[in-house]
This record gives structure tokens, C-alpha cells and sequence, in this order.
């Protein structure tokens, strides 16, 4: 196992925490912007928001580190057996057309021309 404090991990600390601290600063100026009398509602929902945004990265750093140990853990898992697909029952030459019934109704009869042009139209396609 690797040491707890490896300069990697250092590293990603300081900048946590600097993200931290540059955003609870910006968050105090927005909450100076607020009290000033040209201060708006907008300006106390940055105040909320701008911890938020300092803590995103440790939050991030959480995350990684649990979809890491979820990954070792996977992989010590033992693997399922592959199983191989089936053969396909029918191929694409295979397939026949539907023959086209005849309508009575002149809309019907159009959508029927229509699906047989539409049939023709994938025959070519397939030569």
C-alpha cells in the first residue's frame, strides 16, 4: 500500500483547499456587494453559491476515490461466465414481403399504392 501522504496527494489537498478559500473570499465580497446599497437579491444567492462552488472539488475528490475502491472491488470479484449469443433464425433474403390486400375505400387503396412503392423502393435497395 502506498503511504498516506504521497506528494500526489498533497497536492490535490492544497488545492482543495485553496479553491476553498479564493471561493469563501468571493463569497464575503458578494455579501459586502449585498449589504451595499446597490446590492441585490442576486448578489445573496451568489453568497450561497460560492461555497458550494469551494467544496466541489473535495466532493469530487470523494467521489473518485470511492468509484476507485468500487472498481478494485469489481475486480476481485470473480467473473461471470460469457455466454455466447444465439445464431440468427432468419437472414435478410430470408424475409418475404407481406402480399398487399386489396381496399374498397379510395384512402386505404392510396396507402396500399404507397406501401407497395415503399416495398419496391427497399427491393432496389437490397439488389
Amino acid at each position: 500500500m502506498r503511504g498516506l501522504l504521497t506528494p500526489q496527494r498533497i497536492l490535490i489537498g492544497l488545492g482543495c483547499l485553496v479553491a476553498l478559500i479564493a471561493c469563501c473570499g468571493l463569497a464575503w465580497w458578494q455579501w459586502q456587494r449585498f449589504e451595499s446599497a446597490s446590492g441585490t437579491f442576486q448578489n445573496l444567492g451568489y453568497v450561497l453559491q460560492w461555497p458550494l462552488f469551494g467544496l466541489f472539488p473535495l466532493f469530487m475528490v470523494w467521489r473518485f476515490r470511492r468509484l476507485s475502491r468500487q472498481r478494485s472491488d469489481e475486480a476481485l470479484s470473480a467473473p461471470e461466465p460469457v455466454v455466447a449469443a444465439p445464431e440468427p433464425v432468419t437472414t435478410v433474403d430470408a424475409v418475404k414481403p407481406a402480399p398487399v390486400e386489396q381496399f374498397d375505400d379510395e384512402e386505404d387503396a392510396e396507402l396500399a399504392a404507397y406501401n407497395r412503392m415503399l416495398a419496391d423502393l427497399n427491393a432496389r435497395d437490397g439488389r
